[in-house]
Order: C-alpha cells, then sequence, then structure tokens
C-alpha cells in the first residue's frame, strides 16, 4: 500500500468534500453551486482563495469569519475530514479497482445526502437520479445487459421493500414514518448490494438511529430525525468490511 497515493486521496477527500457540503446546502434551495463563488452566510462576503482552504482555513481562522468575525458553521470542517478519511479509506481497502469507483461514490452520496438532510430534512431527487445513473453505468461496464438488468430489479425489490415498511409504520403510528427520500433510495441500494444485504442495511440503519432518536426526543423533544445519514452509514460499514449474504444468512440462523 502505497502511503503517497493515501495521502493524495486524503488531501483530495478535503476538497471534495468541501464541494459536497456546498451541493448539500445549495441544492435543496436550488442555488447555483457550479459556477457561483462561495460566500459568508452572515455578511455575505465572497470569499477568497485562502478562506477557503479545506480544514486548513476554519483552524486558522478559529471558526470566525475573517470579515465580519462571525462563527462559522463548523459543518463544512466535519464534513471536510470525514471526506478526506473515507476516501483515503477507500483506496486502502480496495486500491485501484472497479470497487474504489463504488466506493468513491457511495461515500460522495453519503456526504452530500447527510448534509441536506440533517440540514433540511430533504433528500433532493436530482441527487438520486445522479446516483441512479452512475451507479448503473459502472454495472453495465463491468457486468454487461444482464448485470445491469439484474441491479435495476434488485433496486425495483428494494424500493417496494421500503414502500411496505412505510404503509406498516404509518399504520401502527397513525404518522409519517419515512420520508419519500428514503424509500426512493433504497432504489440506489438495490443497484450496489444483494437485496438480502439492502434489507440488513435497513435493519443497521435502524439500530444505529434509535439511541439518536431517543435522545433527541428526551432532550430536545424533537420528533424528527433524518434517517437517510443512518442507512448511508450502513450501506457504506457493509460494502466497505465486504459482508456478505453468507454471512448475513449464518448470522440469522443463529438468531
Amino acid at each position: 500500500m502505497n502511503i503517497v497515493f493515501l495521502i493524495i486521496f486524503f488531501v483530495l477527500g478535503l476538497y471534495m468534500g468541501s464541494f459536497y457540503t456546498v451541493v448539500g446546502l445549495r441544492l435543496p434551495n436550488h442555488e447555483n453551486f457550479i459556477s457561483s463563488r462561495s460566500y459568508c452566510d452572515h455578511c455575505h462576503h465572497t470569499l477568497s482563495l485562502l478562506d477557503m482552504v479545506p480544514l486548513f482555513s476554519f483552524l486558522l481562522l478559529r471558526g470566525k469569519c475573517r470579515y465580519c468575525k462571525a462563527k462559522i458553521d463548523d459543518l463544512s470542517s466535519y464534513m471536510e475530514f470525514f471526506t478526506g478519511v473515507l476516501f483515503a479509506l477507500s483506496y486502502f481497502v480496495f486500491g485501484f479497482s472497479y470497487e474504489l469507483l463504488f466506493a468513491l461514490g457511495i461515500v460522495t452520496m453519503l456526504i452530500i445526502v447527510s448534509v441536506s438532510d440533517i440540514r433540511y430534512y430533504i433528500i433532493p431527487d436530482e441527487l438520486l437520479i445522479f446516483f441512479s445513473v452512475y451507479f448503473l453505468i459502472l454495472t453495465l461496464l463491468n457486468d454487461g445487459l444482464y448485470g445491469f438488468m439484474l441491479a435495476v430489479g434488485k433496486g425495483l425489490l428494494l424500493f417496494i421493500a421500503m414502500y411496505g415498511i412505510m404503509l406498516l409504520g404509518n399504520y401502527l403510528f397513525k404518522k409519517e414514518t419515512l420520508g419519500g427520500g428514503d424509500i426512493k433510495m433504497m432504489f440506489v441500494f438495490g443497484i450496489i448490494l444483494h437485496p438480502l444485504l439492502g434489507m440488513f442495511t435497513i435493519f443497521l440503519g435502524s439500530v444505529l438511529a434509535l439511541p439518536v432518536s431517543l435522545f433527541l426526543m428526551m432532550k430536545k423533544n424533537q420528533g424528527i430525525v433524518p434517517f437517510g445519514p443512518f442507512l448511508l452509514i450502513s450501506l457504506t460499514f457493509v460494502f466497505f468490511t465486504r459482508i456478505d449474504v453468507t454471512m448475513i444468512m449464518e448470522y440469522l440462523r443463529l438468531l
């Protein structure tokens, strides 16, 4: 494993994490995230290149805007760091391979969707369409037309399964239990994973979300918890650890 490439992927991840945060914050508001310059959320002053060096600018400016001295939202810094770590981890686990392209796509989806869902409780359809096309193209190039059609079928199967879970939850709790974005996102999961592994990510995501939900309900009286990030953390864990169907079946047998 080449340490130089690990550093390169980490630094690349820092910069991409900064861009992903901008996409996650602007896309739900239909703002231009490609050509529009970054600005301070408080004074709206256009930021210079020195103000936008991922992570380091935040540390050097001590978390405050250079122009108005207002506190900078630290969400971007967290996302930059996590993206850098996950990019480096992607190379560490998969090397230069076909799976690396999938891993980087999953990390990208994790960061952008998490920012959007945490801040606005929205998973934009544009994101899900983009990632569906991206992963389907990779599948077509690697597995051919049969693999492509199989991926579409798996995506539809997981979408229907998640829709059924939503209907059951709505019936039991007499209120909306899942957002439309969470349901649609399972189509993307189906492209990547075996359906049984996809169902496992739903279970694992629910386990991860439960303590957070209970904490927010008790401490902050907050009844809405974004589920998308927990699903994507589960997807990332399953894909990076290479958990397969055999392992899941053995786990179910033990239960």
